[in-house]
């Protein structure tokens, strides 16, 4: 029973591998026959928000808004450490009870050093992921427009070191970082 139960299955799977089998040639195909209609470009999301007027101007403001962040951070640890500095050299001359309520008005200052430590870090977090789907959206729309304006079939950003990279080498006749930048600017002064 179970020779004829494997039989069919081992029918089937051929069958599934000689089907994708044939897709994959008619694939090959057919992108082999349109080689000649393709064209690709390339560009850097990042060069783009980092020369653009206006992705200039989005990093300053969030660089700007970070280090307002940052330097509310920077006073409440000042705080900390005064506090701490001082607890400690008083410490000795205090009765037990003045120094456990020294010791808990630093506790609760800490935690809630931490909590805005973390809330900020949220907000800026926020904030930088907000900006980024905006101008994605933004470089997207350009791109667009430069890749029909010059008929590119398909446009791939080349990564960076800090995300993944699709394109390993592209000529610089297919970059159309300049061109995405020039158009971003009209659109987005």
């Amino acid at each position: 029973m179970e020779e004829k139960g494997e039989a069919p299955m081992k029918s089937r799977s051929q069958r599934i591998t000689a089907c994708l089998v044939g897709g994959m040639i008619v694939l090959a195909a057919t992108w082999g026959g349109a080689a000649d209609r393709l064209k690709v470009g390339v560009i850097s999301q990042q060069a783009i928000m980092e020369k653009s007027k206006a992705g200039k101007r989005a990093l300053e403001t969030m660089k700007e808004f970070a280090a307002s962040r940052q330097r509310i951070i920077g006073a409440d640890d000042e705080e900390l450490k005064t506090l701490e500095k001082d607890l400690k050299a008083q410490e000795s001359g205090l009765s037990e009870v003045a120094r456990r309520e020294k010791a808990e008005q630093f506790r609760t200052k800490f935690e809630n050093y931490q909590k805005r430590l973390g809330d900020f870090n949220r907000e800026v977090q926020a904030k930088q992921k907000d900006m980024t789907e905006e101008y994605t959206k933004k470089i997207d729309a350009a791109t667009s427009a430069v890749a029909d304006r010059e008929g590119y079939t398909a446009v791939l950003d080349t990564g960076s070191a800090a995300t993944m990279r699709v394109v390993i080498y592209a000529h610089h006749a297919v970059d159309l970082t300049d061109s995405v930048i020039k158009e971003f600017d009209r659109r987005y002064k």
